[in-house]
Parts: C-alpha cells; sequence; structure tokens
C-alpha cells in the first residue's frame, strides 16, 4: 500500500502535539482512526516514527527526518490545489493569520473589520500569540500569514517590512519616574523595578536587544504573558514598563498612564508580515498583503494612524 497525504498529515499532527489524542482533536478524527494510519505509516517505513515517553508521543530520529519531508510535500499539494482552484473575480477563500500580541490585539482588528466589509466573500480567522510560536505556525503549515514584530530567524520564512513603530515607558502617575520628561538610559534604569512580557515575545526581545550593554541593570520584578496585564500592574504601581506606543494610548489619554520616550536609544523597531517560502501565494493572500500595503503608504509608513479605529478610517476615507 502506498503512503496517503491523510497518513503524512496524521503524523504531523502527532509530531506537533506530542500525542494520538491531541491529535485527534485537532485533526477531529477519533483516537482509533490516528493510531490505525500512524501504525500502517511506521509499517510502510519499516520502524518506528516515535518513542514514547509516559503519555507522550517524540520523534526519534527517523521521526525527525521525515518531518521536514512531510511537511514539503503537503506544501506543494496545497500549493497545486490552490493553482488549478478556478477563481472568480471577487476576493474569496478564508485567509489564516497568525500575529503576535501587538499587532493581533491592537492594530490588525481594525483592518480585518475593514476588509470584510470590502471583501463580504472572504473570512480572515486570526490568531494571537507571540512571535516565536507565530513564526513556528508559519513554518508547520497551520498559518497563511504572519504579522509580527519580533525577529524571524528561520530562512524558510520570507520576511516584509511594514509599519514602523515605537517602545516607550510607561509608569502610573503617582511613580517618581512620571515627574521626568524623558526616561534616559542608563541612568534610570537601575531605579526601576520592571514588568516585562514572557519570553518569546518580540517586544521584550527587541527592548532587551536595544538596551545592548545596558541590559545587566535591568531590575525584572515579574513578567506577564499579556500586554494588558502589564498594563494594569503599572497602573496600580507594581513597577514600570516598556510597551509598544500603539498599546498604550487609549490609558495615556484617559490619564491612567504615563509614557515616557527614551533617550539615549533608538526605540524605534518594524513590524513584519511573513509567510512560508515555499507556500503558493494565494490571490486571497495577495489581496490581504495588498491592502496592508496601501495602509503602510496611507500612513506613510508610521502606524501613529493605527492608535485608534477613528484615525484608521479617517485615513482610508481620505484615500479614497
Amino acid at each position: 500500500m502506498a503512503i496517503t497525504l491523510r497518513q503524512l498529515e496524521i503524523f504531523c499532527a502527532v509530531a506537533e502535539t506530542e500525542q494520538v489524542t491531541r491529535a485527534s482533536d485537532k485533526m477531529f478524527l477519533t483516537q482509533s482512526a490516528v493510531s490505525m494510519a500512524l501504525s500502517e505509516l511506521q509499517n510502510q517505513l519499516d520502524g518506528p516514527l516515535f518513542d514514547r515517553h509516559g503519555r507522550s508521543l517524540l520523534m526519534n530520529d527517523r521521526g525527525r527526518y521525515l518531518l521536514p519531508l512531510a511537511k514539503d510535500i503537503l506544501c506543494q499539494v496545497n500549493n497545486i490545489e490552490s493553482l488549478m482552484a478556478k477563481q472568480s473575480d471577487s476576493v474569496v477563500g478564508t485567509l489564516q493569520v497568525v500575529a503576535s500580541s501587538t499587532i493581533g490585539n491592537y492594530v490588525l482588528p481594525y483592518l480585518v473589520g475593514i476588509f470584510k466589509r470590502m471583501h463580504p466573500a472572504a473570512t480572515v480567522n486570526m490568531l494571537v500569540t507571540n512571535t516565536r510560536r507565530a513564526e513556528q505556525l508559519i513554518i508547520d503549515g497551520g498559518m497563511d500569514l504572519g504579522f509580527v514584530e519580533g525577529e524571524v530567524v528561520n530562512d524558510q520564512v520570507t520576511v516584509q517590512s511594514w509599519l514602523e513603530d515605537e517602545l516607550v515607558v510607561i509608569a502610573s502617575p503617582n511613580h517618581e519616574i512620571a515627574r521626568k520628561e524623558l526616561f534616559r538610559v542608563p541612568d534610570d534604569l537601575a531605579q526601576c523595578q520592571w514588568i516585562m512580557r514572557e519570553k518569546g515575545s518580540g517586544t521584550a526581545q527587541i527592548f532587551k536587544k536595544k538596551l545592548g550593554v545596558h541590559v545587566t541593570r535591568l531590575q525584572v520584578a515579574m513578567e506577564m504573558g499579556h500586554t494588558e496585564a502589564i498594563k494594569k500592574a503599572v497602573e496600580a504601581g507594581a513597577g514600570v514598563g516598556c510597551l509598544s506606543n500603539l498599546t498604550v494610548c487609549r490609558e495615556v489619554d484617559q490619564g491612567c498612564l504615563v509614557k515616557l520616550r527614551v533617550d539615549g536609544i533608538d526605540m524605534q523597531r518594524m513590524l513584519h508580515i511573513i509567510h512560508y517560502r515555499k507556500k503558493l501565494m494565494t490571490p486571497l493572500m495577495q489581496e490581504f498583503v495588498e491592502f496592508c500595503r496601501i495602509i503602510r503608504e496611507c500612513s506613510q509608513g508610521s502606524a501613529w494612524c493605527l492608535t485608534a479605529p477613528w484615525k484608521l478610517q479617517e485615513m482610508l476615507v481620505e484615500k479614497k
């Protein structure tokens, strides 16, 4: 019996989830169907692809060799389907987008809403995670496009510069540092207890990289997995934080937080669009990327216009 695409899909799902149970949930199959397909594949390949560790299935050397080949085959099949499918003049289909926290929570929802009104036959599903996980999902083929603020390291991922952003220091209005006009590096670093995003976050990664040799002065009081949690903790006076200017505009306008521009270090950063190099760009993907490019042109390369939905709306009306 020849190896089937379904067997390769199931193998990739087990490799990702490390359990038959989770793989069956991911594939919407029964556990027995997943176990049977995996067993047949291993028999056809004359040996096991996984080692069992407790309840987990971890790839052995044979499994690790097969995984990139299987992903490449599945990607090429998807490309053939996309090329051969008849396309109408309208933009249709379902786009799977993954975004890192700042972009996914504070920028893309506005863009997706407007794109949907322009193309009602298209659907955009979005997952929000950190940059590292977003990059991995693009490589695994589960997502079509990624929008990230952190550094992408895998050479199988194409990276397109999109919007400029700026990191700012935030503090409670009652914090001593809030009386200053600028946050000076390195002088003010050691005077603060810092509330940081978790490891893998693009914001935390870039902030620490920009500090360079001064990063040793950073006193991290706690790490949190969400920007909103950091803002609430800073507002409560638990410490200071460093976040994207995009994420704090509402609280600054309301007087709940104070933001300070950083003196001594360039805190500008670039937001990026990424996709898997071997994945064919479908018409829907191309249309959404082009829409995002128009946003960039309207904003002159800066994300300042995306800090509030009404600014975005005004910008697009002017463009028309």
